[in-house]
């Protein structure tokens, strides 16, 4: 296994464990709504990444129209347009279902990944595939079976916007791996700092529109630090280790591996998201749970052996 490799697993997983922390969110803001947290999250990633940028000044001068066009639209569709498609699902499909139909990113980035980009036989990508998705069922979607405290104002809206969600994140890892393809020389953090402030332009433009559907609590409640200390600091603290950390993991790993393996990677967050959300209901896993994060390693492992085991292009694909 190459140097190269290494980091860029490392970094993929690094990205993914980031990620898993905005699962928490809801549990530590207290009264204000989600949309409170994601605007102060952006507003503080915003000002991060204009640092970021600041800092490496001259290759920010060394940018093209295109690359500010590519970068921002891909912080449009994987950072604020995902966004809104979860919220939209949790919101129209209850905490449970949306979870389950969001287990899908990592399967269909996969597929769509190896379509795209032959990396590997698909009679080698069967395993795998097959228990990260069992195990994405059992981590996900085990809730299901148990009832909800609340009808769901609209399953199958919500449904749509988790399968729009699916989509955007498999849109977001293709076009952003294919951008810095034609990149190789882009600086991850520059990239970085270019896809959170399109992110952060697009969270400031819908504002107003959020603000008139009633939305944001922000101006009911206020911001100020005996009432909004966990909406702030927990809004700092992701804005760092989620959007720029992450996301700077993530351009490092897009890099570096092909995308089915990447894909395989990501699927690391829903089972950090599962023992995150353990933690803070302080309770044990369900068996269900168990098995499920078990069968989703075992098929992240068996990726990682199969995309880095070296043999000949030849026998890579003799088999289709």
């Amino acid at each position: 296994m190459t140097s190269p490799f290494i980091l860029g697993i490392a970094a993929a997983v690094l990205a993914a464990v980031a990620w898993s922390l905005s699962f928490i969110v809801p549990f530590v803001i207290g009264r204000y709504s989600l949309f409170d947290f994601a605007l102060v999250e952006f507003v503080f990633s915003g000002i991060l990444a204009m640092g970021l940028l600041w800092r490496h000044a001259d290759a920010v001068r060394e940018l093209r129209r295109g690359d500010w066009v590519a970068a921002g639209s891909l912080g449009l569709i994987g950072y604020f347009g995902y966004f809104l498609a979860v919220m939209g699902a949790a919101v129209y499909a209850g905490p449970v279902i949306a979870p389950a139909f969001l287990g899908l990113v990592p399967v269909v980035l996969a597929v769509a990944g190896n379509l795209r980009e032959r990396t590997v036989a698909w009679r080698r990508l069967i395993l795998p595939l097959t228990l990260a998705s069992a195990g994405l069922l059992l981590v996900n979607g085990s809730g299901l079976l148990r009832p909800v405290g609340m009808r769901a104002p609209s399953p199958s809206v919500g449904i749509a916007l988790a399968l729009l969600a699916v989509a955007l994140w498999t849109l977001f890892g293709l076009f952003n791996q294919s951008a810095l393809a034609q990149r190789p020389r882009m600086d991850a953090g520059v990239w970085t700092g270019l896809i959170v402030i399109g992110a952060a332009a697009a969270m400031l433009m819908f504002v107003p529109v959020g603000m008139s559907l009633g939305l944001f609590k922000i101006p009911r409640l206020g911001l100020a630090w005996r009432d909004a200390a966990p909406l702030l600091s927990w809004g700092a603290g992701l804005a760092v280790f989620a959007n720029i950390g992450g996301a700077m993991a993530w351009t490092f790993a897009s890099q570096r591996l092909p995308v089915a393996l990447s894909a395989q990677l990501i699927s690391v967050e829903p089972a950090a998201a599962t023992i995150l959300g353990l933690l803070v209901h302080h309770r044990w896993p369900a068996p269900a749970e168990v098995a499920g994060m078990a069968l989703l390693l075992s098929g992240v492992l068996i990726a990682i052996r199969i995309f880095t085991r070296r043999t000949s292009p030849d026998a890579e694909f003799a088999v289709a």
